[in-house]
């Protein structure tokens, strides 16, 4: 059979419309009308281009219109980027001026940076020769501040003095032979002199005498000005003190109603502190009464239930005596009445008895039948009770058997702790041990290292002190030449430049630096031993050393002298 192929948009067919005569709506395909993935073309639906291209708009509508937004928008972003591309470069315009000026602008502060950096290039060349500078300066004042240089420059004042003396004492006798023959004339002038000096002071006497009155009378007025000032400025203190007064009073007034009003409020805040206290208490209190009284109704309901049986039990006797009491009352009333009427009514009083009693039969079996009821309801309640006990009693029992087993795994916890805690300790010491040891061994290394560097640094300082010994003597030796050449006695000089720092008279120390110490002799007097050795000396050693060379002292005790 021929396959129907649809072109176009499909119409719509309503629910009962039946498929042609000849159509199979189930079956095998028959051979070509199947794809190889499976597709039937029975079922395929073959539409025009117009009819894609609009269904494919109408689904990509949202996407087409962002797309021809974004196209318009490029457009115009194009178009104004070449309109800004092409005004620019522009001079005749406002933005092409402001950019001309800015470029200028740019160029200028560049030129001036330049400047600048220079300017700075050169300041730091004079600030770093102005450094240098001070600190050859402080050097050279540094140097000038130690002891020694500070001791030859003062052995060089010294020179100077002595230099300066001599020249003074020179003079001396030079205005002493020119001043020969004049002393007469220098007296008569000194005379003169001394006359116009007495006639200069008693005027400048009298002028001062003037002064001092006209001064003692301005000091009189102002006296008096004084007082009457001191007497307005007390009258204005005694009325500002009054005013002040008044007003302490009124502060304290005012301090003091301040003070009733804050006692009044903490009286009541307190008052009412208390009384809320009270009330707190009291509901504490009533709520205690009501749990104490909950625990004694729970504690005597049984108590009571059972009492209230056995009352039960003693009133329901008391009334069937009471019953049978009135029984016997009534039989005997209906005694004496059966004797005074006729014997007809003998039926009827048998029966109102009969009936009676019947009545209070039934009566005394219902009160039994229910007073059994109670009894056994109260005897399943104190059951359930008792099971409820034990229960209780088990419940604890178990209760206590698992506190008991946790009570023991947390001992042996503890057990565990502790042994671990103890091993802990133990290696915590061991390795405390260790780091003692590592610390012992790094010290010692620290001080044979410490000893290293002292000694690197004494030798150092040796050095130093050997370059500045150089120095020194190289300067010493440049002054003591310059003063020779001036004449000057250049013996305080050569003192102070001798070998050995210190400035003692003692032998000079090598392996100390070179220093010179002083020594004092051992007695009292505390006076400086001197350095010198004569003739006299070599001859006392020999006597009692014997011949050759030798170091040993004659029983001297050598001190150093404290410097102050």
């Amino acid at each position: 059979m021929a396959t129907t192929v649809m072109h176009g948009r499909r119409r719509g067919q309503t629910k009962d419309a039946k498929p042609p005569a000849g159509h199979l709506q189930s079956g095998p395909p028959a051979p070509g009308l199947m794809l190889p993935d499976g597709t039937d073309l029975r079922q395929v639906t073959v539409i025009s281009k117009d009819d894609w291209n609009r269904i494919h708009r109408n689904l990509n509508r949202k996407q087409i219109e962002e797309e021809r937004i974004k196209k318009i928008k490029d457009e115009k972003e194009m178009i104004r980027s070449h309109s800004k591309d092409m005004v620019k470069n522009w001079t005749n315009t406002i933005a092409g001026q402001r950019q001309k000026k800015l470029e200028a602008r740019a160029i200028r502060e560049a030129k001036e940076e330049e400047e600048r950096v220079q300017i700075d290039i050169e300041e730091a060349k004079f600030q770093a020769a102005k450094r240098k500078d001070a600190i050859e300066k402080a050097k050279t004042q540094q140097y000038y501040q130690t002891d020694r240089v500070k001791g030859f420059h003062g052995a060089l004042m010294l020179t100077e003095v002595l230099k300066e003396r001599e020249a003074q004492i020179e003079l001396k006798h030079l205005k002493e032979q020119a001043s020969d023959g004049k002393d007469q004339e220098w007296l008569a002038k000194a005379h003169r002199e001394y006359e116009e000096g007495i006639k200069q002071d008693q005027r400048k006497a009298v002028i001062r005498y003037q002064e001092k009155r006209d001064n003692a009378s301005f000091q009189q007025a102002q006296v008096h000005e004084h007082i009457k000032t001191n007497i307005t400025a007390e009258v204005d203190d005694r009325k500002e003190g009054e005013e002040l007064k008044k007003l302490a009073i009124q502060y304290e007034i005012e301090k003091k109603r301040l003070e009733d009003i804050r006692r009044n409020e903490v009286i009541v805040n307190m008052a009412e502190n208390m009384k809320q206290m009270e009330d707190v208490k009291k509901m504490r209190d009533i709520q205690k009464e009501q749990e104490e009284e909950e625990d004694e109704e729970c504690r005597i309901f049984a108590a009571a239930k059972r009492k209230m049986v056995k009352l039960r039990a003693e009133k329901e006797k008391q009334l069937h005596r009471e019953k049978q009491q009135r029984l016997e009352k009534i039989r005997d009333r209906l005694g004496a009445q059966m004797k005074q009427k006729v014997d007809d009514e003998d039926d009827r009083i048998r029966r109102a008895v009969e009936e009676s009693e019947g009545k209070f039969a039934k009566e005394d079996a219902a009160k039994n039948a229910k007073t059994h009821k109670m009894l056994a309801e109260i005897a399943v309640h104190r059951n359930y009770q008792l099971r409820q006990a034990e229960e209780r009693e088990i419940e604890e029992r178990a209760k206590e058997l698992e506190m008991l087993r946790v009570r023991r795994e947390a001992d042996a916890v503890f057990q565990r702790n502790e042994e671990e805690k103890v091993q802990r300790r133990f290696q915590e010491a061991k390795n405390l041990q260790g780091f003692h040891q590592a610390q012992g061994g790094e010290r010692s290394q620290k001080e044979v290292a410490a000893r290293q560097e002292q000694l690197a640094q004494d030798k150092k300082n040796m050095e130093l002190l050997a370059v500045e010994e150089q120095q020194f003597q190289e300067y010493a030796s440049k002054v003591i030449g310059h003063c020779e050449k001036g004449g000057r006695n250049v013996y305080p000089l050569r003192k102070a430049a001798r070998e050995g720092a210190g400035g003692g008279l003692g032998p000079i120390f090598e392996g100390k630096g070179g220093i010179r110490p002083s020594y004092m002799v051992s007695d009292q007097s505390g006076v400086q031993m001197p350095n010198y050795q004569r003739e006299t000396t070599n001859e006392t050693k020999r006597s009692i050393y014997g011949n050759g060379r030798t170091d040993k002292r004659l029983g001297f005790v050598w001190q150093l002298q404290k410097r102050v």
